[in-house]
């Protein structure tokens, strides 16, 4: 059976507006003054704001209600989309929702705390919990589990979405569809794109992406842009996450160590933290795209895509994956603010 049939014969449930559009950005092409420019838009897949993780949370809910389970566990950053999402999908399913908020970023103002992400988890009526290592993924998801074992004391069916490694990821296979889908349009619409930048923090999306590639036999380059750790490190997560798809489908691993493309030269400081080419990318796309990006995840991701484009040449082309987080906007307002 190939990849696609392995696709389909796993649980899944519909979340996410797709397909997705794909924009030319003909303002930026003018000002960066190199080649074409494209957008492929996952942050408008429609659920609570959108964005990448409606994708890889069709998989894990598809999971969770074959399984039987009323309430789902999660983990992430303090303004995690991927959180916030998980949250929605529970609301429209009918299910109970936990979440757990890591320290990652350090004290960055009040707003951080209460607005964006955080504020949307509130009104989506998930459970809060916290864990105070930003740096610790086992040991957030060893919380998880202890949460786990409280509700089920009280008759609960918990069901969990894993941050750390050694899980089946299962989140990367709504990017091997996502693959499907790109090309899809692509061919369709006569576009012909050269290379392909995305952000790359858990891996899921970056490496779900390069696996459907390669297993579409397309060899279309693709440059994940570190947002949550080093170059090296990053490489081998990317790596193992493809090695891991291939076990979970039972298929060989097209992704060979070559086809890993990473760059972290818009990573520094650290995640969650501004830099001015971050912020640079944020107001250029807003200004001449009306695009709007994040501060953790497309801002620092497009900076480096901006970077490149610069240096092409006229008959070359770009597409840049946004994979959404407009809410993480207002808990930088202090950051981002002109009047500031």
């Amino acid at each position: 059976m190939s990849v696609f049939g392995k696709l389909d014969a796993l649980p899944r449930v519909s979340l996410a507006h797709t397909p997705t559009p794909i924009e030319r950005l003909d303002n930026l092409g003018k000002a960066l003054g190199g080649g074409r420019l494209y957008v492929k838009r996952d942050d408008c897949t429609g659920l609570a704001m959108g964005g990448n993780k409606a994708r890889q949370l069709e998989y894990y809910f598809g999971e969770a209600l074959q399984k039987r389970a009323d309430t789902i566990l999660i983990t992430g950053a303090v303004q995690s989309n991927f959180v916030r999402m998980a949250a929605a999908a529970a609301a429209k399913l009918d299910l109970a929702c936990h979440i757990q908020l890591e320290e990652r970023v350090g004290d960055t103002g009040a707003n951080y705390r209460d607005s964006g992400n955080v504020l949307l988890d509130r009104i989506l009526g998930a459970t809060i919990h916290t864990y105070p290592e930003g740096e610790d993924e086992a040991g957030a998801d060893a919380n998880l589990q202890s949460i786990a074992n409280e509700l089920r004391l009280v008759g609960k069916r918990p069901y969990i979405i894993p941050l750390a490694m050694g899980h089946p990821p299962l989140g990367a296979l709504g990017y091997i569809q996502a693959a499907i889908e790109l090309k899809s349009q692509l061919k369709k619409s006569n576009f012909e794109i050269d290379q392909i930048f995305v952000a790359s923090g858990s891996g899921s999306t970056h490496a779900g992406l390069l696996f459907g590639c390669r297993s579409l036999k397309w060899p279309i380059r693709i440059t994940g842009v570190c947002v949550r750790r080093r170059r090296e490190q990053q490489i081998q997560r990317i790596e193992k996450r493809c090695h891991d798809i291939s076990r979970l489908l039972d298929i060989d691993n097209p992704v060979e160590s070559s086809d890993v493309e990473i760059t972290d030269e818009t990573f520094a400081p650290g995640y969650g933290k501004l830099n001015e080419q971050t912020l640079s990318a944020i107001k250029l796309c807003a200004r001449r795209e009306g695009l709007l990006l994040d501060p953790v995840y497309t801002g620092k991701a497009m900076a480096a895509c901006l970077n490149h484009v610069r240096g092409t040449q006229k008959n070359q082309s770009t597409l840049f994956l946004h994979t959404g987080g407009a809410p993480g906007l207002f808990a930088y307002s202090q950051q981002l603010n002109p009047a500031n």
